[in-house]
């Protein structure tokens, strides 16, 4: 990627697909050149946490909410140390920022981080496109001498696919870090990071847990070097088929039966430790207004979701694995796609996306609560 941060307003832009469709606007941030895989996000806010979102990792994000950059940027909301989406299209960027606690636009944002986007083009025409013809590289040019169409598609058509890509150790922290418990310590928690976002160690710590959060690479000692009441595995980037170190570690701790929690990549990790393969999606759920059905209880919750890819588990029946029973939990009410797992003979479980709320509804936030009834249940 190649990037310049000059003032961008007027300077030509193009974003061209892998099927050779293409898109004309202006430069959005940096000017440059970049590619990644094309997806799109329904979120009508939430754009700061979208982008520092580890889990879009080489992913260039379509808003389908026309207005972006309203609120500008502020030092309070971002989910890691930096922007993570390799690209970003807009319809309409905000002129003005118009918040109290904004530092400064999104475009500012985008240019200093080396972000290229694009802006004033039909985004509800490439969200249409991309629904029908499915998720699929992209690139996006911009500046004064821009290639001709056919070396643009060239070279998109010579970036990386998504499948196949093996992540979350480019995302995840290199060395461990401790978020100390709010209040009354209660338990320990190894989290392994795969892709975390700031909010969910908070989360757990806001009841009683000091988080320690260990690299992707962090092996079954480390794990259980901190003497943990449960382990977490966090969301993160990339194709679950190739995370072959993270279901090692997985199944170690499955074998001592220790209180497990997953989110989003470690749904999908649970779901290929069980025995489950997993597959990618036409075009994922983004965003934070995706319907979900907890079948444990019934009820209907609005999630946020960032997942390209899901779990092949069976919804109408109780399935057998080498650690006991395993059953479905929750299901996407769009398209039946698996959202949740439990195991019945033992304290382990997952959801598919993201309980911090961080941006999204809080609708999912009693899944830490599962998880330290979980604990509790195991301490007594």
């Amino acid at each position: 990627m190649t990037t310049s941060t000059r003032g961008t307003e007027k300077v030509p832009a193009v974003l061209v697909l892998e099927d050779g469709r293409i898109f004309r606007g202006r430069a959005y941030g940096a000017v440059g050149e970049t590619f990644g895989e094309a997806v799109f996000s329904t979120g009508m806010t939430g754009y700061q946490e979208t982008l520092t979102d580890p889990s879009y990792h080489r992913q260039v994000v379509v808003m389908t909410a026309p207005h972006v950059g309203n609120t500008g940027v502020n030092d309070e909301d971002p989910e890691s140390s930096r922007i993570w989406v390799s690209g970003y299209v807009v319809r309409d960027p905000a002129r003005v920022s118009s918040n109290w606690r904004a530092k400064r636009s999104l475009g500012e944002e985008l240019a200093a981080q080396g972000v290229v986007g694009i802006s004033g083009i039909d985004t509800r025409a490439l969200t249409r496109h991309l629904r029908e013809s499915g998720a699929m590289r992209v690139g996006i040019f911009s500046g004064n001498a821009l290639p001709d169409e056919g070396t643009m598609l060239a070279e998109v058509r010579q970036a990386p696919e998504m499948k196949g890509a093996d992540l979350s150790a480019e995302v995840a922290t290199k060395e461990t870090y401790v978020v100390p418990a709010i209040g009354t310590k209660k338990f320990t928690v190894a989290a392994v990071d795969l892709g975390i976002k700031g909010m969910t160690p908070h989360r757990m710590a806001e009841r009683g847990i000091e988080v320690h959060v260990l690299p992707a690479t962090a092996t079954v000692e480390d794990v259980y070097a901190v003497n943990p009441d449960g382990v977490f595995f966090s969301n993160g980037p990339g194709d679950p088929s190739t995370a072959e170190h993270p279901v090692s570690v997985m199944k170690a701790v499955l074998e001592r039966k220790t209180p497990l929690f997953g989110i989003c990549f470690g749904n999908q990790i649970l779901g290929r430790a069980l025995g489950f393969g997993t597959y990618k999606l036409k075009y994922g759920h983004r965003g934070i207004n995706q319907p979900v059905q907890d079948r444990t209880t019934g009820k209907v919750e609005v999630t946020a979701h960032n997942h390209g890819f899901a779990v092949d588990a069976p919804l109408d029946k109780v399935s057998e694995t080498p650690y006991g029973r395993a059953e479905v939990s929750h299901v996407c009410l769009n398209d039946q796609v698996v959202e949740g797992l439990q195991l019945l003979d033992q304290p382990a479980f997952s959801v598919q996306y993201h309980p911090e709320a961080a941006a999204g509804p809080h609708d999912a936030a009693y899944l830490f609560d599962r998880f330290v009834s979980l604990m509790e249940a195991e301490r007594a």
